[in-house]
């Protein structure tokens, strides 16, 4: 039955969507026939344009506009400007753009220079079109130069000699100074080839008549296709178009064929279309001819694996669905129980092992990540370097022979403190007043063993001094300034150690007017937090304190550095502000 109403639903949703789709697909080709049309418009109109724009140049030549205008002796402007429609059409237009020929004429349409490209008897251009025989179209010239139309004109004729069509431009020359006053104009023919190359780029089919025509004109450039669309049809259109009147274009004459045109904005240049309706549905019949052949193939084959999948699928699947999805909602400790030697049961054997994987790494892994953070943080905190308290118990022996015993008292003070403050271990966090009693204890063991003293400023609100911070976390900056920033440094050294609260975070500054650090460098490691560089002895003050504050407040807090060679060091320290009773 099942398979009976899938079949039904096939064929109806089958002639459903060949009756939308084509309807469709004929819409779309209409559509793509008229926009390949209009993007064909856009670059002609822009070639245009530039005719236009060469041609117009002719207003620099001031003197030939001025003698045009007001001398009456015709010959004398013939001999004078003889070169100047050659020197227009070689020094202004480019090859590409195809001039043939190019004319100057005065208002009384007399010639008073031109330019010929070729003649001979195959290429053939008149000296004057109003002189020699032929049809050369000059009543469309004449008239646009009686009238009082500015714009210029888009017009041709068929060259018979050449067997082919010329694309003539014309545009009317004024006085400098009064543009109403008309006194010639400048015809330019061009071969059609560079209109014909544009159309050709455009032309989605061969089957159809393609031509520029201007509204009143004959057709300047046509492109056809013989075993197409109706040559019948097409001259009758032109007739319509060349005696200014398209009311029966615009209202559908004609059935079996499809008319599409795009008009100029600028130029009455018209582009038209037309091709036979049974071009446009070639695509149609195409997807009723696959969509029928696709029906029959999906019916059989459809016909074969609901036989063979309600046989030796079903059960099996419908097992394993349930056995997922309660395991979905929560009974992990389900398993598949098909798990015979076909494709069903080799899922299920597979899917069994992941989930025992999975149970086995959820568990491992959160092992491992109580044990790493445990035996992480001990070990980053218990990097303390011993040398200083060698070094430290060598000088104690020194003075205690040399001096009074009141500075040895002060130092073995200074030094229980140390050891009692740096070897509790129990306690992770301590507070920013403990970590300053620590850090002056060191200072003063310092001051003992170094021959050259060094001045400390202390910069501390008091609102901070009862804030949790890890503990031997101060201690280390002072040490990284007195080894690596003031060691090499001669004259005053001075340290400034600062901490304050800002917008919630605690910020502690340690400052030295040292010999500097390579700033780029150490704040791109400080970034990294390789565990490797806390290890590592050099560096286990400033890299052994941002690896902590990492790990115990998380990426976004932790150590930087701003320092310049030469000019000193300051690293800060940036925490969550929390008091110790909050973490403990």
């Amino acid at each position: 039955m099942s398979m009976i109403c899938a079949v039904v639903a096939l064929l109806v949703q089958t002639v459903l969507f060949q009756e939308t789709s084509s309807k469709l697909i004929y819409s779309q080709a209409k559509n793509e026939s008229y926009n390949s049309l209009r993007n064909m418009q856009n670059e002609l109109e822009s070639f245009c344009r530039g005719i236009e724009s060469n041609m117009v140049l002719i207003y620099n030549d001031t003197e030939f506009l001025r003698d045009l205008a007001e001398s009456e002796d015709t010959d004398y402007l013939r001999d004078k400007y003889y070169s100047r429609a050659e020197e227009l059409a070689t020094d202004r237009f480019e090859i590409s753009e195809g001039v043939l020929a190019l004319y100057i004429y005065n208002e009384d349409h007399e010639i008073i220079s031109n330019y010929r490209k070729f003649s001979t008897p195959k290429h053939h251009y008149p000296k004057d079109i109003y002189a020699e025989e032929g049809d050369y179209n000059i009543e469309r010239v004449k008239n646009y130069a009686e009238s009082d139309v500015n714009t210029m004109l888009i017009s041709g004729y068929y060259n018979s000699a050449l067997n082919r069509d010329i694309i003539r431009f014309a545009i009317k020359l004024h006085r400098i100074n009064r543009l109403g006053d008309k006194i010639g104009y400048v015809l330019c023919d061009v071969d059609s080839k560079s209109i014909r190359k544009i159309m050709n780029k455009y032309n989605i089919s061969y089957n159809t008549y393609t031509w520029l025509q201007p509204l009143g004109d004959i057709p300047v450039c046509v492109t056809e296709d013989k075993n197409g669309a109706s040559r019948e049809y097409f001259l009758e259109l032109c007739k319509y178009i060349e005696s200014g009147d398209r009311s029966e274009i615009e209202s559908g004459y004609g059935k079996s064929n499809e008319l599409f045109y795009v008009d100029q904005e600028r130029f009455n240049l018209t582009a038209y279309s037309l091709a036979p309706q049974s071009l446009l549905m070639q695509n149609q019949r195409m997807l009723t001819r696959n969509l029928i052949l696709i029906a029959i193939v999906t019916i059989s084959v459809l016909a074969l694996l609901f036989f063979y999948l309600t046989k030796t699928l079903t059960e099996p699947l419908e097992s394993l669905s349930d056995t997922v999805t309660r395991i979905g909602k929560g009974e992990t400790e389900l398993r598949v129980l098909h798990t015979a030697e076909d494709e069903i049961g080799k899922l299920g054997f597979e899917f069994n092992h992941m989930l025992d994987e999975v149970e086995a790494l959820i568990r491992k892994q959160y092992e491992n990540e109580l044990l790493l953070n445990k035996a992480e943080y001990k070990a980053l905190q218990a990097q303390i370097n011993p040398h200083f308290l060698y070094n430290t118990l060598d000088t104690m022996s020194s003075i205690a022979s040399i001096q009074d015993c009141e500075i040895v008292s002060s130092l073995c003070q200074s030094l229980s403190g140390i050891f009692r403050y740096s070897l509790d271990m129990k306690h992770p966090y301590s507070t920013v007043a403990k970590e300053l009693n620590h850090l002056k204890n060191y200072i003063f063991v310092m001051n003992v063993r170094m021959t050259d003293k060094i001045r400390y400023h202390y910069d501390i609100d008091d609102e901070v001094l009862q804030d949790s911070i890890p503990r031997i976390s101060l201690q280390p900056l002072v040490e990284n300034a007195i080894s690596h920033g003031l060691k090499n440094k001669h004259g005053d050294k001075d340290i400034w150690i600062s901490a304050k609260n800002d917008d919630g975070r605690l910020c502690i500054n340690v400052r030295d007017n040292g010999v500097g650090m390579d700033e780029d460098s150490i704040n791109k490691r400080l970034n990294e937090n390789d565990s490797s560089t806390a290890d590592n002895g050099r560096s286990i003050g400033l890299y052994n304190i941002n690896a902590r504050m990492k790990l115990l407040y998380g990426d976004e807090y932790g150590v930087l550095v701003e320092s310049n060679m030469g000019e000193g060091a300051e690293v800060k320290i940036v925490i969550p502000e929390r008091r110790l009773d909050e973490i403990i």
